[in-house]
């Protein structure tokens, strides 16, 4: 019966329409309800940088999304924005990756994972991903990721996880990114 239903979300994907969440996918958020409480913008200027922008969650045809703008700006040792959230809780055991739906401004975005093993503002994993006008799912392996610094572990582990955050990143560029859904698989 697996097989059955990933065929059809293949043929779904064929179509251009985005699958309903897969049955061994766990949603952890769909911005239905306040995602103003969870998620939080921060920029470059925590560390001196000049990027600017904001997250603001706009509600298209009944399905709310956040939307992330603003300007990366690589001066003053800068060049990042991003929305964040802390996770509830770990994703269960055999989770193997993260899961967006997602479009933008035909550029390459970031997602960067935080850890228990994460303790300094700048130790993260990260995985990038470009995004196009259309709603798009994207599936990132936790093997995926890269580690921020030689003091982290090669691969994050999910019962290790404490936050997911959505980031425009390293170059001089105007951002606009929506996220609909977030999840794991």
């Amino acid at each position: 019966m697996r097989i059955l239903t990933r065929l059809a979300v293949t043929a779904i994907l064929a179509l251009g329409d985005i699958p309903a969440v897969l049955a061994d996918d766990m949603m952890i958020e769909d911005f239905k309800k306040q995602p103003e409480t969870r998620w939080r913008f921060f920029a470059d200027t925590v560390m001196g940088g000049v990027s600017s922008g904001r997250v603001r969650f706009v509600t298209e045809k009944g399905q709310t999304h956040a939307l992330m703008t603003g300007r990366v700006s690589t001066e003053n040792k800068g060049g990042f924005i991003q929305m964040q959230m802390d996770l509830p809780a770990p994703p269960p055991e055999g989770t193997v990756g993260l899961r967006l739906i997602v479009r933008g401004n035909d550029q390459r975005y970031f997602v960067h994972l935080r850890t228990k093993g994460t303790v300094l503002p700048w130790q993260y994993y990260q995985a990038g991903f470009d995004v196009t006008h259309d709603w798009n799912e994207i599936r990132l392996p936790f093997d995926a990721f890269v580690a921020s610094g030689a003091l982290l572990r090669e691969v994050p582990r999910a019962n290790s996880l404490l936050s997911v955050g959505v980031v425009a990143f390293g170059r001089d560029h105007d951002a606009e990114i929506s996220v609909r859904e977030v999840g794991f698989y």
